[in-house]
């Protein structure tokens, strides 16, 4: 088990600067997530953390050592990649025995590490069958077990569950976060899935244009996002605009298009004044269609998803189409039904820098 230090990293990739003063400190035996849109470095920075890529400037500590330019075999980390990376013509076996062969480790060591690696992930018993005999699922174990092999300190995870379905997904999710606290394990895992990271991440940071746009535990980013597009991009918001009328005591009250609303500033080095633009971001489980209490609205149903559990509704209002998500409803409502009410309590409307 051991801590992840990375210190004010750079990364240039000729005029594209991929990493711009990236600082993080990630505790022994967690389960961190790097998560954002597409380019925005997360993958960059497993990289230099693995040693595939050197950083232009600042550092990398694996505890109390300096590894930022340390060859990869040297780091005691081990990766799993999205594509599993795995050799087709040899065995189960023979993949997760690879890393250790390569390190010259004792033939009767090599069984004994692989039946348990093996085990680890499931799949005792399994040593002997071909590649291509696997599940894409089972295919994932083999990667795992060849990394968790070698007995690394760290395991770094790129998107390793992209290319599986979506009950394989979810099983694995579950088989990840197993393997790595019961192997007290501190592992970096990249994603762009959302979903996934919620379910699984002890803390997460949002990347954005090369920097951490936020950084916390999956409830703190998901109840108190810091900025829109963190709001935006962790789940599903409703996102309105408005202007500062008054800020107290940890609140703001805001001027919409639709009336004042009263939400909860995010932020608490932010004191936002009279006159200020601002956006407001409410979640869609977070509105309740029925009488108007605190912030409302009122407007049209356009459109209904039926979803089993919960039903997600479309209004039309004075400020736009709001997203509305009731769960476990007892009464179904139709679309073009109006006027219909929506509301909010407080603390359930985050008020953002616009």
């Amino acid at each position: 088990m051991e801590s992840i230090r990375v210190e004010t990293v750079v990364k240039q990739f000729g005029g594209v600067r991929a990493l711009d003063g990236v600082s993080v400190e990630i505790a022994p035996g967690e389960l961190f997530f790097l998560l954002g849109a597409s380019g925005c470095g997360k993958t960059t920075l497993l990289r230099c953390i693995a040693g595939l890529e050197i950083p232009t400037s600042g550092s990398i500590h694996f505890g109390e050592r300096d590894v930022t330019k340390l060859p990869p075999h040297k780091r005691e980390a081990a990766m799993v990649f999205q594509s599993y990376a795995l050799w087709p013509h040899l065995t189960v076996g023979q993949n997760v025995a690879f890393g250790l062969e390569e390190r010259k480790v004792p033939k009767a060591e090599i069984r004994i590490r692989v039946a348990e690696a093996l085990d680890m992930v499931k799949l005792s018993g399994f040593g002997d069958r071909s590649i291509d005999q696997m599940s894409g699922g089972q295919q994932q174990r083999v990667s795992l077990a060849r990394a968790l092999v070698v007995k690394p300190k760290c395991l770094l995870l790129d998107e390793p569950l992209s290319n599986l379905d979506a009950q394989l997904r979810v099983e694995m999710r579950r088989e990840i976060r197993r393997i790595v606290k019961e192997n007290g394990l501190t592992a970096i895992y990249v994603t762009h899935d959302q979903e996934e990271a919620l379910a699984m991440a002890d803390r997460m940071a949002v990347l954005s244009n090369g920097k951490i746009g936020q950084l916390g535990t999956p409830e703190e980013i998901y109840r108190t996002p810091r900025s829109a597009y963190v709001a935006n991009f962790i789940g599903e918001t409703n996102l309105i605009e408005g202007e500062v009328q008054e800020f107290r005591s940890g609140f703001a009250t805001v001027q919409t298009g639709g009336g004042p609303m009263v939400g909860r500033v995010s932020d608490p080095n932010w004191h936002p004044t009279a006159g200020e633009k601002v956006t407001l971001s409410i979640r869609p489980e977070a509105w309740r269609l029925g009488t108007a209490q605190d912030n409302h609205l009122t407007g049209k149903i356009v459109e209904r998803t039926y979803l089993g559990q919960r039903i997600q509704y479309w209004i039309e209002t004075a400020i736009g189409r709001q997203q509305v998500v009731e769960l476990n409803p007892h009464v179904i409502h139709e679309p073009g039904e109006t006027p219909v009410i929506v509301q909010s309590r407080h603390d359930d409307v985050v008020v953002l820098k616009a």
